[in-house]
């Protein structure tokens, strides 16, 4: 069954959602050129980040003094389809083609009509995950539309073409800024929360299991990336307002939590 997005707002606490996108809102960083000279995140140094940074937390350090080692385990051989490749670091400029993005998400359509489920987790199977795929500077070969966006709709298994006026470059500009030199990906997936589907029904812990479900998508797609010998890489390099504003999406209602590039 199909409901219009703005159904969800009649079910949906005015103040759950006013606190939960002022929370959100503490974890969005300007990231602008018009910005940079005076953006902070920390004063922490060099040396200290280094330090901290891709560590395992290792909580019972006297057992380690008295001599308890640890347990060992074994690593998934480097043939294994769940062992990821490491996330792209610049992406080639190659031709894809629009039937290897179809392919790519297959995953995350409905299973079979009978349950209503998806090919990954979702809490409450609320599904607040809205997914676009965005032909980045229009390299996609026999992309279906003029339009440069196009929105998943994994019950129906379709796209359907998003907003007729939308201004392509900026958007593009908006997911990866010019000081993001990551070379040519093809492909960007964005990741929405819908907040008013989002919280309707558990309130303030939808938006947990949000998060949740978006960790769950983009894991997905990264392992389909390494099947078909894609470079896959999540990104938050991302100003929210942006992202939204370039889109035509509101947004008080639409958080982009996560985009992954594909090339």
């Amino acid at each position: 069954m199909s409901i219009t997005h703005d159904h969800y707002l009649k079910y949906t606490s005015p103040s759950v959602l006013d606190e939960t996108l002022a929370f959100h809102a503490k974890g969005n960083y300007v990231i602008h050129k018009t910005t940079h000279h005076l953006s902070t995140l920390h004063q922490l140094p060099p040396s200290a980040l280094e330090k901290l940074t891709g560590n395992e937390l290792q909580l019972n350090i006297l057992a380690c003094e008295n001599g308890q080692g640890n347990i060992e385990l074994t690593g998934l051989p480097s043939s294994h389809p769940l062992k990821r490749n490491s996330s792209c670091e610049r992406f080639n400029e190659r031709p894809l083609h629009f039937d290897t993005v179809r392919t790519l998400l297959a995953p995350l359509l409905e299973k079979d009509s009978t349950t209503g489920k998806r090919g990954y987790p979702s809490g409450g199977a609320l599904y607040p995950i809205e997914v676009f795929c965005i032909n980045l500077n229009n390299t996609i070969q026999q992309w279906p539309s003029e339009q440069s966006a196009l929105h998943l709709l994994p019950s129906s298994r379709s796209f359907e073409v998003h907003t007729p006026d939308l201004n392509s470059k900026p958007l593009a500009r908006a997911i990866l800024p010019m000081t993001a030199d990551m070379g040519s990906p093809s492909l960007a997936l964005i990741y929405f929360i819908y907040l008013p589907k989002a919280l309707f029904k558990y309130r303030y812990r939808g938006y947990r299991l949000a998060l949740m479900e978006v960790g769950s998508i983009y894991m997905l797609t990264d392992l389909r990336c390494k099947e078909l010998k894609l470079g896959s890489r999540p990104w938050s390099g991302f100003t929210d307002h942006q992202v939204s504003k370039y889109l035509n999406l509101n947004p008080t209602l639409f958080l982009p939590a996560c985009i992954q590039l594909i090339g």
